[in-house]
């Protein structure tokens, strides 16, 4: 008995050696299976080292015909093949941080220049009713003749088509509370009216001559706007909200002028 159990142990230390280098496969086990190695050998290098085995039904049944004993199958069986770990799962996406680039911008009226928006340039509007002038806001304009007046006869923004606007608007407001109005050219003075009879600081005060424009939001408060393509030269302001009579809250008051050139 000892000396079975010897010469056991020698046999599988040499099996050991033969096959340490390699994985143990279903033809690993069929040689050593036809070499007669005992069941005990086979089994004990099953459970010691690494094997990689086809179990599926078909080929056990086939290991089985061709001599293959139920201990080995068993002990194959229950070594199997190593579990291959699943791949990590993938990080989360970062989330998608949303630049403004206009957020830097102070409310008021810009104008494309060389691919950059530069904010146009404001001048003092005086208001004129009934042959006074007066350089006060709305306050007390009631019906009436009422205009509003820029001195000298040209504004110092001077532009050619096509015309490129952007508004960034005061909180509460939007691009619409702009108003955008084709004023009248004096030979010092350039000036806009209210429609007569109209209040000009109330919500929906008529001008006269006043210009419609499209705007389209591309940013918080910012505004891209579209001019009429067929808009003549001459001299045009764009109103503040709360120069042309809107309550929003943070309203200027600024009157943005420029001059369309040919």
């Amino acid at each position: 008995m000892k000396t079975c159990n010897f010469v056991a142990g020698l046999c599988v230390a040499l099996s050991s050696a033969v096959f340490a280098q390699e994985a143990l496969t279903n033809d690993s086990i069929e040689k050593m299976a036809h070499a007669r190695l005992s069941d005990d050998v086979i089994v004990s290098l099953v459970e010691n080292q690494v094997g990689h085995y086809d179990l599926s039904p078909n080929t056990l049944i086939d290991l089985k015909r061709k001599g293959i004993s139920n201990k080995v199958l068993a002990a194959m069986a229950g070594k199997g093949s190593p579990k291959i770990s699943p791949p990590p799962p993938e990080p989360a996406p970062a989330p998608v941080v949303v630049v403004d680039p206009y957020q830097d911008l102070d409310s008021g009226v810009y104008r494309k220049l060389r691919d950059n928006w530069v904010q146009v340039q404001t001048e003092l509007v005086s208001w004129k009713t009934g042959g006074g002038v007066k350089s006060f806001g709305t306050e007390g304009l009631k019906k009436g003749d009422v205009s509003g007046r820029f001195n000298g006869g040209a504004s110092p923004t001077q532009m050619t088509t096509p015309l490129e606007f952007l508004i960034k608007a005061p909180e509460g407001a939007q691009g619409t509370d702009f108003r955008l109005v084709h004023l009248q050219e004096k030979a010092d003075a350039r000036e806009f009216r209210t429609v007569a009879g109209g209040i000009f600081h109330a919500p929906g005060g008529a001008l006269r001559d006043e210009v419609a424009f499209e705007q389209t939001k591309i940013a918080k408060r910012t505004y891209k706007l579209t001019l009429p393509g067929d808009l003549p030269p001459g001299e045009y302001v764009f109103l503040a909200p709360g120069l042309t009579g809107s309550s929003a809250a943070g309203s200027t008051g600024r009157a943005y002028t420029f001059r369309v050139v040919e």
